[in-house]
């Protein structure tokens, strides 16, 4: 395939080519003005050679990440830089022509290390920023990511099937976008918040093994690990399946992608299965990073009676360090001022323990030996460790210690280094109580319950368990799935208990409702979400850096300028009169 502006990349050409006519063309990275001599660094996609220019040249519109055209002869470098694949040759040009202006100053530079750059800044001029290496790089992985995924699926006998983007509204964990209907005056669509009805609808359809790569949108706050708006997953379903089968095909699709694009050590299946309520007793939360040794003890028990007002009728909470001899005051004063501001907790109570295992500073006075001896059993403490304590309601001292535990596992440097940890969260509550005190799905509304019917007629719903699962890598939520609810019966009694009607479940979920009469087999699937997994593989702490043209942290896409104010005949057409009040 012949190109008018280049015959090689930039990237490609080595010493064997010396004395070849080359065509190349691409962005000026520096310029070096020596006086008789230029040398310009030319960049593309595949890396960088160095072009020299002569006085005879004409360059005076050759400005920094303009795009240049250049011919001219491959020589030998005199002056080598091997760090880099073209470091031995140099093009010496008989031509250079400017084939796109650029501004003479640029709001930030381009693959210079260590900018301190404001990140609204960047992406506002995100196509200068996707022009430096790193990111450039994080989407050429992604790509390939993608590329791979898909191979395994097709490998693994999936087929890929698009679903709808405007979709019908329904309940599934967060807030919808509506999309107005023209053609139906007060209708909306819905952008979907994940493709969970259409993939249940192809199980039904006899579609055995479909998988796309979805996206999905909900309207939730930004996190760094969350990209507001829209994110997209890696959707499956299958349909004769259990559980079982769903962890298998996970168990063979992630450890094989993330090998493919990485040289750290990756865990294979099967994978360390965790109920959640366990997760949440031993890490404080139901995404554990198995990087990180340290495991939270509950003695509450050992506390009944204390004297110790902090800990009077509070779930106490406890982790032990070890090596903590070396550490001073300022250590331990630090981590209470992190539960203070960063996890809303009252403070860190704590304890060192001597060579001699006698106790020191902090709250040790109120720990008496009988105490003592029973923390010591229970927590295995070791000479020279530290113990820190969190004392207060159950879910606040879970979620405290859960912090805790993180922040120790970093600032001891605890975690195992270059290596990607899988579990699997298992047993979900089906139901959890809200903030008014009503019940509610905890997790997928589509899920199959632990017992089926008869739990949803015999238990308390607060005790049903779910066939729900995650997949957790390094600390990140990276899947979700269940197995699903295929009966009308369990449907209808399944929203029943969490409000619904059976008016209700027709409305909102009419297809799924109406199918589910017309053999529907029993399935399962799971959605593991690219943009985490491409995150933790380019290993980055942003998911923003991942993300070609990602919204901001106030959910503001500053390139596009979106969202943003619509004419009045654009709202006209749809129906929509606004209302917006003054705040």
């Amino acid at each position: 395939m012949t190109n008018m502006y280049k015959t090689h990349t930039c990237g490609e050409l080595r010493i064997t080519d010396i004395n070849k006519e080359v065509r190349l063309a691409g962005f000026v990275q520096t310029i070096r003005n020596l006086g008789k001599m230029v040398f310009i660094d030319l960049r593309d996609q595949s890396g960088i050679t160095q072009i020299v220019v002569n006085e005879n040249i004409d360059i005076k519109d050759v400005t920094k990440e303009c795009t240049v055209s250049v011919t001219g002869k491959v020589l030998e470098r005199s002056n080598k830089n091997l760090k880099i694949p073209t470091g031995e040759i140099e093009v010496v040009a008989e031509s250079v022509t400017v084939l796109g202006k650029c501004r003479n100053s640029l709001p930030f530079e381009i693959n210079v290390e260590d900018q301190n750059v404001r990140e609204d800044l960047r992406l506002e001029y995100r196509f200068l920023d996707l022009r430096n290496e790193k990111i450039h790089n994080n989407l050429i992985l992604r790509s390939k990511i993608m590329k791979d995924f898909r191979s395994a699926m097709d490998e693994l006998g999936f087929i890929e099937i698009q679903t709808p983007i405007l979709a019908n509204s329904s309940p599934e964990g967060a807030r919808d976008f509506l999309v107005p209907s023209r053609l139906h005056p007060g209708e909306f669509y819905a952008l979907p918040q994940a493709p969970q009805q259409f993939k249940q609808l192809l199980m039904v359809s006899g579609f055995d093994k479909y998988y796309q790569i979805a996206p999905c949108f909900r309207d939730e706050d930004p996190r760094a690990d969350r990209s507001p708006g829209e994110f997209y997953q890696l959707d499956f379903e299958m349909s004769f399946a259990t559980q079982e089968d769903v962890f298998d095909v996970v168990e063979t699709l992630l450890p094989k992608v993330f090998k493919q694009n990485t040289d750290w050590k990756v865990d294979n299946g099967p994978f360390v299965r965790i109920p959640y309520k366990e997760s949440m007793e031993k890490y404080g939360t139901d995404k554990p990073d198995l990087r990180n040794p340290l495991i939270i003890s509950d003695l509450t028990e050992e506390f009944v009676g204390t004297e110790f007002n902090a800990f009077k009728d509070k779930t106490v909470k406890a982790i032990v360090t070890e090596n903590m001899e070396e550490k001073p005051r300022k250590f331990f004063d630090n981590m209470s001022q992190f539960v203070v501001d960063e996890l809303e907790g009252k403070g860190l109570a704590w304890v060192k323990v001597d060579e001699n295992g006698n106790l020191n500073g902090g709250i040790s006075k109120f720990i008496d030996d009988d105490r003592k001896a029973k923390i010591f059993a229970k927590m295995n403490v070791k000479p020279n460790s530290a113990i820190f304590f969190v004392a207060d309601e159950y879910n606040k001292a879970v979620k405290i210690a859960g912090g805790v535990r993180i922040k120790l596992g970093q600032e001891l440097d605890l975690l195992e280094k270059n290596t990607y940890r899988f579990c699997f969260i298992v047993d979900f509550p089906m139901y959890e109580l809200t903030d008014e005190g009503t019940i509610d799905f905890n997790h997928n509304p589509f899920s199959m319950p632990q017992g089926g019917l008869e739990a949803l007629n015999t238990k308390n719903p607060l005790d049903i368990y779910a066939y729900q699962y995650d997949a957790v890598c390094n600390g990140y939520e990276i899947m979700s799935g269940a197995v699903r609810n295929h009966d009308q019966e369990i449907m209808i009694k399944a929203f029943e208990i969490a409000g619904y009607t059976v008016d209700d479940v027709k409305t909102k979920f009419g297809a799924l409702f109406n199918a589910f009469s017309y053999g529907t087999p029993p399935h399962a699937g799971a959605a593991p979400g690219l943009d985490r997994i491409v995150m933790l593989l380019a290993k980055e702490d942003n998911i923003r850096e991942v993300i070609a043209f990602p919204k901001n942290k106030k959910a503001r896409d500053l390139l596009m300028n979106a969202p943003s104010k619509v004419s009045e005949k654009q709202l006209e057409e749809v129906h929509i009169k606004l209302d917006i009040k003054e705040n």
